[in-house]
């Protein structure tokens, strides 16, 4: 079952919407990987420091990757679409890349590392899926935080933003133990169990809010089948708070909400949808608020975060142009001047799903 904000209850019962996180990326909540069906995921934070090419290394990252510790491949096991178009500008990822780190939920890290601890010992380590990987901040966030060896696999239908995740990722664990890499390019709304086999973890960032309850059922069941426990962070939540205020504030983030919904996605509901899609498998299920809180230090995440904000609300609702422009100006002259501060609320969620083998 769920319930927001730290409580645990048992396998069983629906979300009823507690643990919605923040509006959050440009067009989207989403972090920004193009691997789902929409075009979405991730936008990592780092743990590591942002992602940035290695000096000498040109536009497509570092030069030297470690083929000791990368492995580039296209499964056969998750279906490629034709479309190949990138969806996310790597330039996008990089810049709130440190905000997603500041903003993930560390409180979910305790129960999950339980569970890990708990695990049969491999000799590869924990294998860890990381769906919709976008440039690979989950990965650089999250695998230093973890004791043992480990081995990512980056899933995403972008080949070009595979390629900055596998030589941008991390090589050691929070213990010193070795992470390697692999690479899968295939539509994740097709995940199936056998993907998924002898995973330890699934994770995913800014994910949730841009598929549908069918796709969103597809990843729960396939967690389940598999019994390794999902990690989901920096879902919107359909909230933003801007000080100081405006009266058109309320306008634009409904128009914003409206249009992460269109075409069947989930957008701020998708926190709930997934809560009781896992729980309906009978996994134990978690939420915490992950909010970004920008200030002066963030103002070109911020004017970036507007930009793409206003502009979504007006796509949605046309009539708003003309006075959105006018706010859209005023928003940005106050955040260059540094007296503008957002909170975008976002929720991660762990759901830990039964294992396999055992009880929970």
């Amino acid at each position: 079952m769920f319930l927001a904000g730290g409580a645990w209850s048992s396998a069983g019962s629906a979300a009823d919407g507690r643990g919605r996180s923040p509006a959050g990326a440009l067009g989207h909540g989403g972090e920004g990987s193009s691997a789902d069906t929409h075009g979405d995921a991730d936008a990592h934070s780092d743990g590591n420091g942002p992602w940035a090419p290695a000096a000498g290394a040109g536009r497509h990252g570092r030069t030297g990757v470690d083929r000791g510790t990368v492995r580039l491949r296209e499964a056969a096991s998750v279906s490629v679409r034709s479309d190949d178009s990138p969806r996310y500008a790597p330039e996008w990822l990089r810049l709130r890349e440190p905000a997603d780190a500041a903003a993930r939920a560390r409180d979910l890290l305790d129960p999950l590392r339980i569970r890990l601890a708990n695990l049969p010992g491999r000799a590869d380590g924990l294998v860890v899926h990381d769906v919709g990987c976008g440039t690979g901040s989950m990965g650089r966030w999250l695998a230093p935080l973890l004791d043992g060896a480990q081995h990512w696999v980056l899933h995403d239908r972008d080949p070009y933003l595979l390629h900055f995740a596998a030589v941008a990722a991390p090589r050691t664990a929070a213990d010193g133990s070795r992470v390697t890499v692999e690479t899968r390019r295939g539509d994740l709304a097709r995940l199936t169990p056998d993907a998924l086999a002898g995973a330890a973890l699934v994770t995913a960032s800014a994910l949730l809010d841009v598929l549908t309850t069918e796709e969103v059922g597809t990843l729960a069941a396939a967690c389940a089948a598999a019994g390794c426990p999902a990690l989901l962070t920096l879902s919107v939540a359909g909230r933003v708070d801007l000080t100081p205020a405006h009266p058109l504030d309320a306008e634009i983030t409904e128009a914003f909400n409206a249009h992460q919904r269109r075409t069947g996605m989930l957008g701020p509901d998708a926190v709930d949808a997934a809560a009781e899609a896992f729980a309906g498998h009978g996994a134990t299920v978690r939420a915490h608020p992950s909010p970004w809180r920008l200030g002066p230090d963030e103002a070109e995440l911020t004017a970036q975060w507007l930009r793409g904000w206003v502009g979504a609300a007006v796509e949605q609702r046309p009539e708003l142009r003309e006075r959105a422009d006018r706010y859209l100006d005023e928003r940005l002259a106050a955040c260059a001047a540094g007296e503008l501060r957002v909170v975008v609320h976002h929720t991660d969620l762990l759901a830990l799903c039964r294992p396999t083998g055992g009880t929970p």
